[in-house]
Order: structure tokens, then C-alpha cells, then sequence
């Protein structure tokens, strides 16, 4: 009986010393690295491999959003502030727009200035974003258009974790706790 109670308590310990996974949700083995060809909130045509060296947190959404977006790009950012430094100087988050008539370079850095300077907007020609959102299986719609020529983009609204190589590595949705994306984050820029 001892015996199997060392045996049990050993391989608790020992699977607590392993690596375990992550706190939101998991996506290491089902999405694609990190790969696009857009152009940043600077104009600059950009590759995915100049984001390569720092993890990168990516979100698809658009500046005219009325509150989906403004709340998960505030709620990211204030999670990053509240790391330390080290941490916090380690991200990048890049925000792809999926309304690229709109969102030029120009109004996509003063729109993802508001939310911090670990943010980047990215946008494209529509052939570009639907690349980009069809490999990541982002689902994305353009609504009626009103009098005055607005819509509204209906879109997900999950944000994806890469490492540091371009490897997708966790999903973060509107439900997981703070803390929980938090230590994810913090993790993320820990591993090699």
C-alpha cells in the first residue's frame, strides 16, 4: 500500500515538472505558422518573417468596429500592461484589418496607437486579407451598407498566439479569465 502511494505521489510530482499545456486554448497542432504578405500601418510592404524573433499575438477585425474589437484589442492591452517589462517588451500584436477599403495605413495607426505600442495594424488588397483569413479559418462578412455609405464587417474575434519561430501556439477567446491569458503570454515569451 505504501509503495503505491510513493508510486502515485512521484508521478504527480513528475507530471507537474512536465510541460504542461496551455491555460486558453491549445492550437499548436491544428493551425498554420505565421505567414502573410500585407502592408503595415506605415504603408511599407511587409512579410510575415520580419515578425519572426518576438512572439506575435494576432487579431483580425477592423477600426470601424463599434465594440467587439475596441474591447478585445483594450482588454489585450491592458493584460500586456500588466506584465512586467521584460514580458512586455517581449510582444508584438498585429491587427489585421478585414475591411482594407476603409482601414488604410494611415487610419489603422491611429487606430492601434490608442491600444498601445506593441500594436501594429496590418492591411492588404481584399486577395491578400482573404488569403491570410482563409488560412487561419477566420469567417468574415460585409454588411448593407447604410445611407451613408457605413456597414458593419461581421467577423471572429479570437486572437492567435505564435511563437517566436511563426508557430501557432494558443487561441485566446472573449471568455478566457485575464489572468489566464496573462500566464499564457508570460509563458509564451519564456519558451525558446
Amino acid at each position: 500500500m505504501y509503495k503505491l502511494l510513493l508510486a502515485a505521489l512521484t508521478s504527480l510530482l513528475l507530471a507537474g515538472c512536465s510541460d504542461q499545456s496551455w491555460r486558453t486554448t491549445d492550437v499548436a497542432d491544428i493551425m498554420p505558422s505565421l505567414d502573410f504578405s500585407l502592408v503595415d500601418d506605415n504603408g511599407d510592404n511587409v512579410q510575415a518573417d520580419e515578425y519572426l524573433g518576438k512572439p506575435t499575438l494576432v487579431y483580425f477585425g477592423y477600426t470601424f468596429c463599434p465594440d467587439v474589437c475596441p474591447i478585445t484589442l483594450a482588454r489585450l492591452g491592458d493584460a500586456i500592461r500588466q506584465l512586467d517589462d521584460e514580458t512586455r517588451d517581449e510582444i508584438q500584436v498585429l491587427f489585421i484589418s478585414v475591411d482594407p477599403a476603409r482601414d488604410t495605413p494611415e487610419v489603422l495607426k491611429r487606430y492601434t496607437n490608442a491600444f498601445g505600442p506593441e500594436f501594429t495594424g496590418l492591411t492588404g488588397d481584399k486577395a491578400d486579407i482573404d488569403a491570410i483569413t482563409n488560412r487561419y479559418r477566420i469567417a468574415y462578412e460585409y454588411g448593407e451598407e447604410n445611407e451613408n455609405g457605413d456597414y458593419l464587417v461581421t467577423h471572429s474575434s479570437a486572437v492567435f498566439a505564435f511563437d517566436r519561430e511563426g508557430n501557432a501556439q494558443f487561441l485566446v477567446r472573449d471568455s478566457h479569465p485575464i489572468t489566464d491569458v496573462q500566464a499564457d503570454i508570460k509563458r509564451l515569451t519564456e519558451k525558446s
